[in-house]
């Protein structure tokens, strides 16, 4: 990877999470700037928003069947289903950053059947398997693998749907009245339904003790609070309605073996058995009996008979009440409009895609063509689908289903959640394109539509998974003190309560752009704008010549050293040199030598300077021009002396001979002769004269500071 590349998407942070549901399980990746990137580039609106999270269509990924499939063989559940999904994640995140990216995996509806042991076992074993064959960030597994309520589905559905349309960073765009500028929620899957919404001011006080305190975090580190109510109803998803609708109907004939069982929620002229699929003729029957719906295309009468399902009548033990006896605080359609999602989306567009394309719908014109449609006899419907009448999706079991799933919602809606019974949007047309527009205005005017069926907002899905990384991502970045609450939810108390819920793992809070490329020595050692530039560089090529020094080897360090530690020469009565850049003062940097570093003394002529000086007592013979020592040049007393052609200057040993011969001291044979120490310690005992009997460790002369040494006159 390149530098620049490189650079560029170390900016970015990524997030992994896994919806884990009954029928399957679905990838999804987000993507987001690191938070002190996000703070560089953030202007005055921006700082005061969310993190922008971004993702792809072809960043999803969904397998089957779902992971509670598992439960009784929960050691394959890594190799046989989640390893192909993580190794899609891997297509996505760069490598260099998977360290960096967190993986969670929230389990719905289809986990929380499975006995509690099972459950516990195979959320280990997914645990495990990611933390053995992937990279990706998962320190806590209790925070990041676990199965989730249906409550907190709901929350963060409603994060998600708020968050896409602006009622987060911009409440003015979105003002409803009575300072209101959030939208509630509706999902409903399989199994069960959910509902979060923001109360007025009114009921939220009314009923503090029933929201939960969600906290979030903007670019700029300012504490984002809002007080949510949620709940969620077990059994009111359309599969599990659909079986209690059955049940009902066989309840209502008197005999469970019935024959046949009229529906008036499936088309004239279509029998089914009693799990939902087209009957055919010579079926199994039981005691000589067929059991089987028959249809009868009355979708007045089939709104009827789904109306008990609400079970308005069950007793409420905290008013008030919506479905099954569950409490939930009363809802004003003057501030809170809602957006549903899923079921509510595929039953209200989907039946529709081609003929009605682009169409609003309101629920006058929702429940009219619905009616029609259901009211048809089952062979034109048939034929419709070989057309592709209601478009490429629609197959038969979609058509058989949706009549119930529209009597269901529609009673959902307005029997039993209390939405007026007005159009998706108060307009004149009906027939005009109702997503698109109230979409459009919501950034306008604020969704003034009591509901509206979404899908996808700026080709986003409004899913929870988005919800859940917004909190995460938003949980990363700094606060602005150390006194600052942590994000995540809990019970709506003051502080941290005993059942807050983290964002993520409090163990992986990152510090402000501590992992960003703008903070890494690398990228800011030849950043021109950088002030670490100039310093960063010298310490960069002290460094790298510290480095080359050491690589060098021993006899390449010596001729380096000889070279640049030597002092110009100096001719005859040139002032006493002093010592080398360091004076002996760094303890590793002399020369080596074998016996020990000690001074001499020279003589140059009856005029001349007395020097003291270090020499290398080198084993190796080295030759010179005899006629080089006139010159009256020295060797430093750093390097060791080397030998010269013509003007350079003769062999320590040489130099030392010369003396002995009468040149110099006077002293008789050589003073260098390895036979014996004694012309060395001479000389000692001569410049211990001349320096007053001062002496160095090892009984070495020194020089005296401040003391000129006259030339010795041989008697």
């Amino acid at each position: 990877m390149s530098g620049d590349v490189y650079k560029r998407s170390s900016h970015w942070r990524y997030g992994i999470i896994f919806d884990a549901g009954s029928s399957g399980t679905r990838l999804h990746i987000y993507r987001w700037l690191d938070s002190g990137q996000a703070r560089k580039e953030a202007g005055v609106k921006e700082s005061v928003s969310l993190p922008a999270l971004m993702t792809k269509s072809k960043w999803t990924e969904k397998i089957h069947p779902g992971i509670s499939t598992f439960g009784g063989k929960p050691d394959r559940v890594g190799p046989d289903h989640l390893s192909s999904l993580y190794n899609k994640a891997r297509k996505v995140i760069p490598t260099h950053l998977e360290e960096d990216t967190p993986v969670f995996l929230l389990a719905t509806a289809g986990m929380r059947l499975l006995p509690e042991d099972r459950r516990n076992e195979l959320l280990q074993q997914i645990c495990s398997y990611t933390r053995s064959n992937t990279k990706f960030q998962l320190p806590d597994c209790h925070v990041h693998i676990q199965v989730i309520p249906g409550e907190v589905e709901g929350l963060y559905g409603w994060v998600a749907a708020n968050y896409l349309l602006g009622g987060f960073d911009a409440p003015k765009d979105h003002a409803h009245g009575k300072d209101h500028h959030t939208y509630g929620f509706l999902d409903m899957g399989g199994a069960s339904a959910q509902i979060a919404f923001a109360p007025n001011a009114t009921e939220a006080e009314r009923h503090a003790n029933d929201l939960k305190l969600l906290r979030m975090r903007t670019i700029d580190g300012t504490a984002a609070e809002y007080r949510v109510f949620t709940t969620t109803w077990l059994g009111f998803g359309v599969n599990e309605a659909r079986k209690r609708y059955v049940e009902a109907l066989q309840k209502a004939s008197g005999a469970i073996e019935t024959e046949v069982l009229q529906d008036p929620c499936l088309p004239a002229g279509l029998s089914i058995t009693i799990k939902g699929d087209v009957f055919l003729p010579g079926s199994k029957t039981i005691n000589g009996q067929t059991p089987h719906l028959k249809g009868t295309g009355q979708f007045d009468k089939c709104l009827v008979k789904t109306l008990p399902l609400l079970e308005k009548d069950h007793i409420c033990e905290d008013n008030p009440c919506l479905l099954s006896g569950v409490h939930v605080p009363a809802i004003d359609f003057d501030v809170n409009h809602f957006v549903g999602v899923s079921e509510y989306w595929h039953t209200t567009h989907e039946i529709f895609q081609e003929s009605h394309k682009d169409k609003a719908y309101d629920f006058n014109t929702y429940q009219q063509r619905v009616s029609e449609f259901c009211s048809q006899d089952w062979d034109i419907i048939r034929k419709g689908i070989d057309k592709y009448e209601w478009g490429k999706k629609v197959d038969e079991q979609t058509a058989i289903e949706v009549c119930f799933k529209a009597s269901w919602l529609i009673n959902i809606l307005h029997e039993g959640i209390g939405i007026p019974r007005v159009g998706l949007e108060e307009t004149p047309d009906s027939m005009h394109n109702g997503t698109k527009k109230v979409l459009d205005n919501a950034k306008n005017k604020g969704f003034t539509a009591s509901f509206q069926a979404v899908n996808k907002i700026d080709n986003t899905e409004v899913s929870w998974t988005l919800g859940k990384m917004v909190l995460y991502a938003s949980s990363q970045i700094p606060p602005p003190n150390d006194d600052a609450l942590p994000v995540g939810f809990g019970s709506n108390v003051p502080g941290v309560p005993a059942d807050f819920q983290y964002a993520g793992s409090a163990a992986i809070l990152r510090t402000y752009n501590s992992t960003s490329a703008e903070d890494h020595w690398h990228s800011n050692l030849f950043r021109a704008s950088s002030p670490r530039r100039i310093p960063g560089f010298i310490l960069f090529l002290f460094i790298l010549s510290i480095a080359v020094y050491l690589l060098c080897g021993r006899s390449r360090r010596k001729h380096i050293y000889s070279r640049f530690g030597s002092p110009p020469r100096r001719g005859l009565g040139s002032p006493p040199r002093k010592r080398g850049l360091f004076g002996g003062k760094v303890p590793f940097w002399r020369s080596n030598t074998s016996l020990g570093t000690y001074e001499r003394v020279l003589e140059e002529g009856a005029t001349d300077d007395f020097e003291l000086g270090s020499v290398d007592d080198s084993d190796e013979p080295e030759t010179s021009d005899s006629s080089s020592a006139s010159h009256g040049s020295k060797t430093s007393g750093w390097a060791t002396p080397r030998s010269r052609n013509n003007n350079g200057l003769a062999d320590g040993r040489e130099r030392f001979d010369n003396l002995g011969s009468g040149q110099g001291l006077g002293i008789a044979g050589n003073p260098m002769d390895r036979s014996g120490l004694i012309g060395r310690t001479e000389s000692r005992e001569r410049i211990v004269g001349m320096a007053d009997g001062r002496k160095s460790r090892k009984g070495s002369p020194t020089r005296p500071k401040g003391l000129g040494l006259r030339p010795l006159v041989e008697d």
